[in-house]
């Protein structure tokens, strides 16, 4: 089973969230992401929540490469 620490990945404000309310949070509840950050994602990809992130296709793509090459 996966797992991760929230207070690493999260701004404060999330870290005790429910995982349900993390995925539906504003990207910028990731650390890291910036309310400006967010602006940009949901203009040029549609993004405006954790979930839409996780299921944008070149998130997608790009994690394959990168377990890819973690395989050779």
């Amino acid at each position: 089973m996966a797992s991760i620490e929230l207070e690493k990945v999260l701004d404060k404000a999330w870290a005790d969230k429910s995982l349900p309310e993390i995925l539906a949070a504003p990207v910028a509840a990731l650390k890291g992401v910036s309310d400006r950050d967010g602006e940009l994602l949901k203009e040029a990809f549609g993004v405006t929540t954790v979930a839409d992130l996780a299921d944008l296709k070149y998130v997608r793509w790009a994690q394959a490469l990168a377990a890819l090459n973690e395989a050779k």
